[in-house]
């Protein structure tokens, strides 16, 4: 399955307003005493995501003061100035480094209105601020991104008993101590907006579905701006704004869990959306980690609805049909 045009012809009438809905509900599921209620947190799970393949999670064990501390060390990276971010540049094709106004979604053609930090561990080297620059940067993000690791592991792991795999099948396929790892956890800055600055036909972040299994998604509460669209609705656009929460783990299914699941699990379109003259028009920030198998790992759903391929030349690919024009 390669992604040529048709591809980039769904994604590219995705670029208008649309029409938005509340008639949609993205779950909150509770997963504390997570071992003890796993068959029915598999279950809710699984209903949401077969439904409209984002839900919300709380109760998840990342503590609020981690979280926090993962915050405050963003937004104290993206205050750095530019000139000292740039000593740390994007490494094309490992995700891992600074960019800012570089990514072009086919959906709107324009760059999105952010920067970014991508971490992937294997690739790191000497992409790391200093101490003197930033002081304990390196460390906080690293213990973050690991238990990110493993909320997704556990909510991986609950899927794995749905398609009928081994319960740790997706921890292996996904394991950060080899050099094939390619799991990335990205800090976000979306920028800050004039109180009467024209927003038509700016986008935060345009119209696109993730390329991995699973996205988990922190965002601070009044600091908006997402929202989703269910692929049945893809010519209608009707969009649904989800709510931020402190407290809850925005996730989304990916295109590579939607090949492994041979389609059963859909990963959907999502966008952030520019404010609107009444909403809150300052900074936002977020912090995303993609679960992307390791590179060597083989894709292949349990009915084999597809032909086997690498993670590494999956994601290849669906980044070459998107950005590779």
């Amino acid at each position: 399955m390669t992604y040529e045009m048709t591809e980039l012809n769904r994604e590219s009438r995705m670029g208008g307003l649309g029409t938005e809905t509340t008639d949609r509900e993205v779950r909150r599921i509770d997963l504390s005493d997570f071992e003890n209620r796993r068959s029915e947190i598999a279950d809710e799970l699984w209903s949401a995501a077969t439904d409209i393949g984002f839900f919300q999670v709380v109760n998840h064990g990342i503590d609020i003061g981690e979280v926090r501390k993962a915050f405050a060390a963003t937004e104290n990276f993206f205050a750095l100035p530019d000139e000292v971010k740039a000593r740390y540049p994007l490494k094309k094709g490992f995700n891992s480094g600074w960019e800012s106004m570089s990514q072009v979604r086919p959906s709107i053609g324009t760059p999105d209105q952010k920067e970014s930090y991508q971490v992937t561990r294997p690739h790191m080297g000497d992409l790391w601020p200093t101490d003197d620059e930033l002081e304990g940067f390196r460390e906080t993000i690293l213990d973050f991104e690991a238990r990110c690791w493993g909320v997704a592991m556990a909510l991986l792991s609950c899927f794995a008993d749905k398609l009928g795999f081994e319960r740790d099948f997706f921890a292996k396929a996904h394991d950060p101590s080899v050099t094939s790892y390619q799991s990335t956890l990205r800090l976000l800055h979306y920028f800050p907006l004039a109180p009467d600055a024209d927003v038509a036909g700016m986008w935060r972040a345009g119209a696109h579905t993730d390329f991995d299994c699973l996205t988990l998604l922190f965002q601070r509460d009044g600091q908006g701006g997402l929202q989703l669209c269910p692929g049945k609705e893809m010519e209608t656009q009707e969009w649904t704004s989800v709510e931020p929460a402190e407290e809850a783990i925005t996730c989304n299914i990916g295109d590579m869990l939607m090949r492994w699941s041979d389609d059963v699990l859909p990963s959907n379109f999502h966008r952030v959306k520019s404010p609107g003259l009444n909403d809150y028009r300052g900074p936002r920030y977020s912090l995303a980690f993609f679960a992307q198998a390791n590179r060597d790992i083989m894709i292949e759903g349990p009915a084999g609805k597809y032909p086997p391929i690498t993670a590494e030349d999956y994601l290849y690919q669906r980044v070459n049909a998107n950005f590779a024009r």
